[in-house]
């Protein structure tokens, strides 16, 4: 009887074995750093996100980019060219933050920027803040 109860709970151990589970997949994230002003560069980090997502899947991966100094300029209303593109990497579920540190330097208001944008107290800080949060960081821009 022994015997039997040992191969019964020796069987049931390999179960799980047998029946591979799905992983679940890898959450990347990533934080963008966007302090320039200027066609060139805000392409280069709207492209940068999007290949990034294109790499791991929109689904599988969390990007910030975070704004600050000259770089705020392009979340202004009145940067009406880059509004769609903006709109759409919103929209994919790319975060852009602004810092409020630059905007009082610049006498920016929070209603001088799209309405999805997203505001945070430094610039410097949420980098810092998201590399301690395990976020992979990038330079973006000239």
């Amino acid at each position: 009887m022994k015997i039997l109860a040992t191969l019964v709970a020796a069987t049931l151990l390999c179960v799980p074995a047998a029946f591979p589970q799905t992983p679940a997949p890898v959450q990347h994230k990533v934080v963008l750093q966007m302090n320039v002003d200027g066609t060139d560069s805000w392409n280069q980090v709207l492209g940068n996100a999007r290949n990034i997502q294109t790499a791991f899947g929109e689904k599988n991966v969390r990007i910030e980019i975070v704004t600050y100094g000259k770089g705020i300029l392009l979340m202004l209303k009145t940067n009406t060219a880059f509004e769609a593109q903006l709109k759409k990497a919103i929209d994919t579920g790319i975060v852009i933050a602004v810092c409020q540190n630059s905007m009082r330097g610049r006498k920016v208001k929070s209603e001088d920027l799209f309405p999805f944008a997203t505001e945070v107290d430094s610039g410097a800080a949420e980098l810092v803040r998201k590399q301690e949060a395990g976020f992979a960081y990038l330079r973006a821009g000239e």
